[in-house]
């Protein structure tokens, strides 16, 4: 029975018409000043949380809180709140109570609870409860002469109502907080004390834009997020314009007892007076499609911030209440094609206890004539900086020379997308684009210092602090082009160490860019360098033999998503370096990690031809490394007095070599028979294969560390008794030469030594040893003899040779020479020669 008449009193005071009453009224405080709202009469007064209390009961009561008004499309939407507090023992059923608004041309409109509320039907013994109504008051839009009465659910009284009170707002009420006055409101439930911090203006690119700065306090136990208010700021004329979240303070969290400064931005027209302004919070009921108005507070005289940043000065910028320092740092600039290629740096700091993202900024430079070229922002945008830390971002921008260079600022530029902030405008709901200006730094006009070799640089980038010096700049040939080496070495000038990333090389001589073939090694796997440590680099690059140039940039970057990332850039005029010469018979060092040997030449050999020679050089590598390792893979060209080169094919083992172990290696070349081969020398290096040594087999792609070796000329033996060809020795102890009588053959019997030096590895044994014999008659024949085969290793060998001729048969006697030739690549060279006389043989006189 209860539930059905709960049920038709709802029902019943629904369909009710009621006029107004007379009964208990409840006076309100009056306020101080009004307040300005959309098309709402303006009144500054500051808000009374309690606008006076009505009995319900003997131990029941209801305080009127909150009456705001905002307006809608269907009508102006009125809110009040009551706190019922109830004083008894049983539950109180809110049922039994009813709430009007009365309009001042008189018309009765009966108050709903909004959506949130709208379950809230009792309130506990010793409890109290509050509940948010709303009413549609059309076309009022003043809170003067509003009243709101109280009735009681009474089955004896007519319409069975009865009306024990009316609130009364005061000519001067006005909801919205003062300015320097706080107001302690609810937020998703949690109770916040909430007050306006700052109301600041904005001009860029022809707008104007506006950022208010609202602080909330948590007093609760739970973490307060972003309720999900839309936010207006309201002229004193009424114009309202919705409000967006600065980037940086999108999904934001506020801790229990934590205090944060939330702050907003909207696009406002240049020609709006900014005077006694308001920020409105308002709630949207999606259930009932309405705005429902919140708490507002009048904001403080609008101010227009200096964004100017000279030239060291550090720039503070709060995002999402952390401090963040900001500092131009290492702007340089040259000229490139008619342009001022620029590059500099931004120093990033967080002073705060919290991690900051960085919000979504654009980032341009500007000339005193208002031209901009756009900066990628891409390495700013989104990054972390936790507390404390500090980054380095840097940045390139190119600026006609026709553009003044030397009073350029560099724009930073927020922006936050918006829906279209008017509620009324035709195009509400559209995302525009809201830019609010940061900072404007004044770009120090500094020329790009010129590198020179010899010299040490400091230098600071994301990465850390570093000292760089140009240690040498070199051409050598290569093929059919030449490469440019540039050697640089990195050193850790920090407490801490150095990390640098996977770094990739670009050369460009001139205006010539040489990038795509550019290849960078380095002498350490490792890319972490404690303090006071160093790293070689060489940057390396082919360009047309016959190219010249002045000038060259060096440029060390990362790639992270196909983005390049800058480390290091350089420019230099500096003259080429002479390359390391080695005097003959000298030793060439290779200090490659992992790679340290010794090389030492052991013979060069030109082997005459008929159109053209062939040179030869043979070289003994010993391995210094304390471990088996394979020799790095050599490459060389021989260079002849007037300049000239020419490549040299390498003959390498590419067996591994024990610590102390040796190897031959053989370089061979042919050249012109004009070309002078007296003053040869072998310009030689490491080979590299991207940016990895070369090993033995490898195709070399360049090669680095290069000297020049003076090579020695070699001269034949006069004699067979120590004859030469590495790994073989060869030495001719005696020859027997016999004719017999009437013979057409000579028999030869040669006593030898023959010794391999095992001390060493070889690669293919290329040459031939062959041996002329030339009679007494001035006529030679030739034998070729293998090396371990025909001949064979040991002492006091002997082998036989026989030559036959039908002139023999008249010969009696004379001598012969023996000589011993190197043949490699079809030409050869003389090794040695002797004379031994020949032995002539009479037959018996029987057989005669």
């Amino acid at each position: 029975m209860k539930k059905l008449r709960n049920t038709y009193s709802v029902v019943l005071v629904g369909s009710l018409i009621i006029s107004q009453m007379s009964g208990y009224t409840a006076s309100a405080a009056s306020g101080v000043s009004g307040y300005p709202s959309p098309a709402i009469a303006a009144v500054t007064a500051s808000p009374i949380s309690n606008l006076g209390s009505i009995q319900l009961g003997s131990k029941f009561q209801a305080t009127l809180e909150d009456v705001n008004i905002w307006p809608q499309a269907g009508g102006n939407i009125l809110t009040y709140t009551l706190n019922y507090t109830n004083g008894s023992n049983s539950n109180a059923n809110l049922l039994h109570y009813f709430s009007r608004v009365i309009t001042p041309a008189g018309s009765v409109i009966p108050g709903n609870p909004i959506t949130g509320d709208v379950l809230k039907k009792k309130v506990v013994p010793k409890g109290n409860l509050r509940v948010t109504y709303y009413v549609n008051i059309g076309t009022t839009n003043s809170l003067k002469g509003l009243k709101i009465p109280m009735y009681v659910w009474d089955a004896k009284v007519k319409g069975y109502l009865r009306q024990v009170g009316t609130f009364k707002l005061p000519a001067n009420y006005s909801p919205t907080v003062a300015i320097g006055k706080s107001l302690n409101t609810t937020m998703n439930d949690i109770p916040v004390t909430a007050y306006t911090e700052s109301l600041q203006l904005y001009e860029y690119s022809g707008k104007v834009y506006a950022k208010v700065g609202v602080s909330l306090t948590n007093k609760g136990d739970k973490v307060l997020g972003d309720p999900g208010y839309k936010v207006y700021l309201v002229s004193a004329g009424g114009t309202s314009f919705e409000l967006a979240l600065d980037s940086s303070q999108v999904d934001y969290k506020i801790q229990p007892q934590e205090k944060k400064v939330v702050y907003y931005m909207t696009e406002i027209p240049g020609y709006l007076n900014t005077n006694n302004m308001k920020l409105q919070f308002v709630q949207k009921d999606e259930t009932l499609k309405l705005d429902l108005p919140k708490s507002s507070y009048n904001l403080p005289v609008a101010t227009t911030p200096d964004l100017i940043v000279e030239k060291d000065v550090v720039k503070k910028i709060m995002i999402n209440n952390n401090m963040i320092e900001t500092q131009l740092n290492n702007a340089t600039v040259f000229k490139e094609d008619n342009k001022g290629m620029w590059s500099f740096q931004l120093r990033l700091k967080n002073t705060g206890n919290k991690a900051v993202k960085m919000p979504s900024y654009e980032l341009a430079v500007k000339s005193p004539k208002g031209k901009s070229f756009p900066v990628n922002a891409k390495d700013l945008n989104g990054i972390i900086i936790n507390p404390l830390e500090e980054k380095i971002i840097q940045f390139t921008a190119q600026v006609p020379l026709e553009v003044e260079q030397d009073k350029l600022q560099l724009q930073m530029i927020e922006t936050v997308s918006a829906d279209t902030i008017s509620p009324t405008a035709e195009s509400a709901g559209v995302k525009t684009k809201l830019n609010l200006p940061v900072a404007y730094y004044n770009i120090p006009y500094i020329l790009r210092t010129n590198t020179l070799t010899g010299f040490e640089y400091n230098a600071t980038n994301s990465y850390g602090s570093f000292a760089y010096n140009l240690l040498s700049l070199q051409r050598f040939p290569w093929m059919e082009d030449d490469i440019v080496v540039a050697k640089l070495r990195i050193t850790n000038t920090q407490l801490v160490t150095l990390s640098l990333p996977e770094l990739k090389g670009a050369l460009k001589v001139d205006y010539d860019d040489l990038m795509s073939s550019t290849e960078l090694f380095m002498d350490k796997q490792s890319v972490v360098l404690a303090p006071g440590k160093s790293v070689d680099i060489n940057v390396l690059a082919k360009v047309p033999y016959t190219t010249d140039f002045n000038n060259m940039q060096v440029s060390l970057y990362s790639t992270v998503d196909k983005e390049s990332i800058p480390f290091l850039t350089l420019s230099t005029n500096s003259t080429m370096d002479a390359v390391n010469t080695i005097q003959r018979g000298g030793n060439f060092r290779i200090t490659d990690k992992g790679k340290n040997a010794t090389i030492q030449e052991k013979k060069t050999v030109v082997y005459q031809g008929i159109s053209s020679n062939i040179v030869s050089t043979e070289l003994l590598i010993s391995n210094e490394e304390s471990r088996q390792s394979k020799m790095v893979r050599l490459q060389a060209y021989y260079k002849t007095a007037n300049g000239e080169f020419y490549e040299a094919t390498s003959n390498q083992p590419e067996a591994a070599v024990s610590p102390g172990g040796k190897q031959l290696i053989t370089f061979w070349s042919k050249l012109p028979k004009s070309v002078k081969t007296s003053d040869l020398s072998l310009y030689m290096g490491s080979g590299i294969t991207g940016n990895k040594l070369s090993e033995p087999g490898q195709e070399a792609t360049g090669f680095i560390n290069i000297a020049s070796l003076a090579l020695n000329s070699y001269t034949p033996s006069t004699n067979l008794a120590e004859v030469t060809l590495y790994p073989y020795t060869l030495s001719i102890q005696s020859s027997n030469g016999r004719l017999k009588e009437g013979s057409e053959s000579i028999s030869i019997d040669v006593n030898y030594n023959l010794f391999r030096d095992g001390s060493y590895d070889t690669g293919t044994f290329n040459h031939k040893l062959m041996l002329k014999m030339t009679d007494p008659y001035g006529q030679s024949q030739e034998k070729a003899l293998a090396l371990g085969t025909d001949l064979t290793e040991g002492n006091n060998n002997t082998f036989t040779l026989s030559f036959s001729n039908d002139r023999y048969k008249s010969l009696n006697g004379g001598t012969y020479r023996l000589t011993l030739y190197d043949e490699f690549q079809g030409e050869r060279i003389e090794l040695a020669s002797q004379e031994y006389s020949l032995t002539y043989e009479q037959l018996p006189e029987m057989e005669q």
